[in-house]
């Protein structure tokens, strides 16, 4: 069986999610240094992409190798 069939879409997806995050929390962080304290919901949600982005790419590894 050919490689490129095997590969999963969830690999990316973890890696961009997890990628998204740490802007988010850069910006934070950004944000609180320049003196800005009241920050958009969106951002402080944003911060939250980071931790789901490494839960998927976990979930995904232990699904594709419990498949074998």
């Amino acid at each position: 069986m050919d490689t490129a069939s095997r590969r999963s879409a969830v690999l990316p997806l973890a890696v961009g999610l997890f990628a998204a995050g740490l802007l988010a929390v850069l910006a934070v962080f950004a944000s609180f240094a320049a003196g800005v304290e009241n920050l958009p919901l969106w951002l402080n949600l944003a911060t939250l992409l980071a931790p789901a982005g490494l839960i998927v790419g976990v979930v995904g590894a232990v699904l594709r190798t419990r498949r074998g």
